[in-house]
């Protein structure tokens, strides 16, 4: 990202060179054959797609940096992937469900597979920075075409109409500045400046992949194989497994017990209640008469609630009808 930045500064400074050298853009709003509009929209998605491929690079390389982190302390078991959005998860996920079934993976193959649409997208920004120049290229075509047409108006009204020969010179200098203009465009923004921002993804990509090789080589590739470290390393791994699960279970059994604990004494005070009530009255009765008091509270608030909703009461009582 660094490096993109550092170009795209490059990049806004040499477009105001040649601002301040060419006019380059007031040249590009009288253009009447649109091809400089074609070029700059062009750079424009180009530079677009670059910086999107860059940011994506960027958020990739540090994921990459993390799993291996966790990798390293962990092994590849240790590693929990929530999701597998990015290239870098996908890569770590198909690593691990290759070791799991006892296979030898292939790392090279799924690089390849997990990176391959940042390099057709970045591959995709070096295609739009030559198709520039083949712009460029058109537009000098074009424009010697104008300017053969202005000079053949000119020499057929030398002598005869003075405006008709102003106009046809004028028509070849214009043809002359789209010659100009689109063959310097398409050289400077696609055959340089795009073409260096391709560089940059592609680099990015290269040391993304360089990366995780790195990784799976050191740190992943005792695990691919079946030896006996590697299985006594499993084992390891499932007895402290284990050995959590059996953690777990023991707090569920001692919650479990302080809740039996307290369903014990609610019960015996329950108890008590009934014993003392028998002097008195059962708990039966004690109960029913909760249940009486409940519904008569159900009932005074149910006529709360309507007398307050009788909103035509109280309006003919605002009014003394």
């Amino acid at each position: 990202m660094l490096l993109w930045l550092m170009w795209a500064s490059v990049s806004i400074a040499v477009y105001f060179l040649l601002q301040l050298e060419t006019d380059l853009w007031d040249f590009i709003l009288q253009d009447s054959t649109r091809i400089t509009w074609v070029i700059m929209g062009l750079f424009l998605i180009g530079v677009a797609i670059s910086f999107q491929l860059t940011m994506a690079l960027t958020n990739e390389a540090a994921h990459a940096i993390k799993l291996g982190m966790t990798v390293k302390e962990k092994t590849l078991h240790g590693v929990d992937l929530t999701h597998t959005a990015g290239a870098v998860e996908r890569f770590f996920y198909s690593l691990k469900e290759v070791v799991s079934k006892n296979e030898q993976p292939n790392i090279e193959a799924l690089l390849d597979i997990e990176l391959a649409p940042y390099e057709r997208t970045s591959h995709a920004v070096e295609v739009m920075g030559n198709l520039l120049i083949t712009l460029g290229l058109i537009g000098t075509v074009v424009g010697l075409t104008l300017i053969l047409a202005g000079l053949s108006s000119s020499l057929d009204a030398l002598g005869r109409d003075q405006a008709r020969l102003v106009s046809g010179l004028r028509h070849a200098m214009s043809g002359m500045g789209t010659a100009f203009y689109t063959t310097l465009m398409g050289a400077v923004l696609g055959g340089v400046l795009l073409r260096v921002f391709a560089l940059i993804t592609e680099h990015g990509v290269a040391g993304l992949s360089d990366n995780l090789k790195r990784i799976s080589m050191v740190y992943i590739l005792s695990d691919t194989k079946p030896t006996l470290e590697r299985e006594l390393r499993i084992i390891n791994r499932e007895v402290d497994a284990l050995g959590n699960n059996v953690k777990l279970l023991q707090a569920a059994m001692s919650d479990s017990k302080l809740a039996m604990a307290a369903f014990h004494d609610e019960a015996q005070r329950l108890n008590q209640l009934g014993d003392d009530a028998d002097r008195k009255q059962t708990l039966r009765d004690s109960v029913v008469l909760q249940k009486y008091y409940s519904d008569l509270l159900k009932e005074e608030i149910r006529i709360m609630n309507k007398i307050n909703r009788s909103w035509w009461v109280r309006l003919k009582r605002s009014l003394g009808k």
